[in-house]
């Protein structure tokens, strides 16, 4: 879909404040209310705007740990790697699961309450997935940003 000048803002906008009411976000447009609704309704529909969240401070749920785990798949059929999918989705604790180039087959992140909680996921879970062969972790010392908004282009 390509974007116009005002739904580029709107998407800006948004991704500052997802709550901000339409009346505002027309205003600050400077298009008629109805009009601002039918645009964003429209990137809505397009699959622009996927969705709407609360951004939660991941230490007040005793979240403490965040790893990126680096996940090698033994050479495996489809069927492996459709298993190994399965299982990530289904894991709370993984929040992100990228397929990577390189000599890993995926990058995670993963939070969880503390090292032994972290050592669990991994030995109880993460290794025994379809298919997997090698994991190897890294760990958050310092978080230097986390970004929840993407660069809208001009």
């Amino acid at each position: 879909m390509a974007l116009d000048n005002a739904e580029r803002r709107i998407l800006a906008l948004l991704q500052a404040n997802g709550r901000m009411p339409n009346v505002e976000l027309a205003a600050d447009v400077g298009m008629s209310e109805s009009a601002c609704q039918r645009r964003l309704r429209k990137m809505e529909r397009a699959g622009v705007v996927q969705g709407y969240a609360a951004v939660v401070d991941k230490r007040a749920l005793g979240l403490a740990v965040t790893a990126f785990v680096l996940v090698t798949l033994e050479k495996q059929p489809d069927a492996q790697a459709e298993g190994f999918h399965r299982c990530v989705q289904s894991e709370p604790h993984i929040v992100e699961c990228h397929a990577t180039s390189g000599s890993h087959d995926y990058l995670m992140k993963v939070v969880a309450r503390d090292i032994d909680h972290f050592s669990d996921l991994v030995m109880r879970n993460i290794l025994h997935y379809p298919g997997v062969q090698n994991v190897e972790s890294s760990f958050s010392l310092q978080e230097i940003k986390h970004a929840y908004t993407l660069p809208v282009p001009d």
